[in-house]
C-alpha cells in the first residue's frame, strides 16, 4: 500500500505544473460535490443521532425543516472548505493573506448584512427552540405593523410564512418577531360567560350557580374544573354583571359555551332569577 501511494505521488510529481495546479484546485471541489450529494442521508443521520427527531414526535414538518437546515449547512460548509483548501494548495495566495482576507470579508459581510444575519440566528432559535411548527395557529406580537395572526405554513432561516384568516400569505422576517402567542398549545380554552342580574336577585343567583356546579360537570364533561363567579367591575347599583369563569378542554370552548348558556338560563329561571336587559 505504501509502495502504491509512493508510486502515485511520483507520477503526480512528474505531471506538468499547470496540470498539477489544476488537479489541486479541482480535487477539493470534487470532494465537496460528493459530500453535497451525500448531504441528504447525512442530515437524516445527524438529526436522528442528535435526538431532534425524538423531541418532535408526530411532527414530520418540523423534522423535515431541521433536516433541510442541516443538509444546507453541510453543503455550504463543504464548498467553503473546498474553496479555502484550493486557495491554500494552489500557492496563488499566501496563507497569511488568505486568513486576513477571510477576516476582512467576514467583517464586511457582518456589517453590511447585519439584519439578514440577525434573521438567520433568530430562525435557528425558532427551528431548534420548537416555539411553533407548521400547521399551528400563532399570533406574532411585535411584528411591524402591530399584531400578525395566521397558520404557520413554512419556517426557514430568514422568514416565517403565515396564512392569514382572510386567505393571504404573510411573509414575516424572523428579526421582526418578538413575542409568539401559540393558540395550538394551550392547556385550556376559556368558555366564560357574562350574566347581568338585578341587585335584588344577586343572592339567589350566587346560590343557584353554586348549587348547579355538580350538574354542570356531569352535563358538560368538557369542563376541566369547577367554575368561579366574579364581578369584574365591582360596582354596586340596580344591576350587577357577573362573570362565570369556566375552563374547557383545549379547543372545546366553542361547543361548550352555548350549552353552558342554555343550562344557566334554565336553572336561573327555576330559581326565579330575572336576568337584566
Amino acid at each position: 500500500m505504501i509502495f502504491r501511494w509512493s508510486a502515485a505521488a511520483d507520477a503526480f510529481g512528474r505531471l506538468p505544473p499547470w496540470l498539477r495546479l489544476s488537479a489541486m484546485i479541482v480535487a477539493p471541489f470534487v470532494v465537496a460535490w460528493i459530500v453535497a450529494r451525500l448531504a441528504a442521508p447525512l442530515s437524516r443521520r445527524v438529526v436522528r443521532l442528535a435526538g431532534w427527531a425524538r423531541r418532535a414526535p408526530g411532527r414530520p414538518a418540523r423534522r423535515a425543516t431541521i433536516e433541510g437546515l442541516v443538509r444546507d449547512l453541510i453543503r455550504v460548509t463543504a464548498f467553503i472548505a473546498a474553496a479555502m483548501v484550493a486557495l491554500a494548495q494552489s500557492e496563488l495566495v499566501d496563507a497569511r493573506t488568505l486568513v486576513w482576507g477571510i477576516g476582512l470579508l467576514s467583517a464586511g459581510i457582518g456589517l453590511g448584512a447585519r439584519p439578514v444575519i440577525s434573521d438567520y440566528f433568530i430562525g435557528l432559535t425558532f427551528i431548534f427552540g420548537d416555539r411553533f411548527t407548521v400547521g399551528e395557529k400563532v399570533s406574532l406580537l411585535g411584528a411591524a405593523p402591530g399584531e400578525v395572526e395566521g397558520i404557520v405554513e413554512r419556517v426557514n432561516l430568514s422568514t416565517l410564512h403565515l396564512r392569514a384568516p382572510s386567505g393571504e400569505l404573510l411573509v414575516v422576517p424572523n428579526g421582526e418577531v418578538r413575542v409568539v402567542r401559540n393558540f395550538s398549545r394551550g392547556l385550556f380554552s376559556s368558555a366564560s360567560v357574562r350574566i347581568r342580574v338585578r341587585a335584588a336577585d344577586l343572592g339567589r343567583t350566587l346560590e343557584a350557580l353554586e348549587a348547579m356546579q355538580g350538574e354542570a360537570q356531569a352535563a358538560l364533561p368538557e369542563l376541566i374544573e369547577p367554575w368561579q363567579v366574579i364581578s369584574e367591575d365591582g360596582l354596586i347599583g340596580h344591576e350587577t354583571q357577573l362573570l362565570v369563569v369556566a375552563k374547557a378542554r383545549f379547543g372545546a370552548a366553542a361547543g361548550v359555551r352555548p350549552r353552558l348558556l342554555a343550562l344557566l338560563h334554565e336553572r336561573l329561571a327555576d330559581a326565579d332569577v330575572t336576568l337584566a336587559d
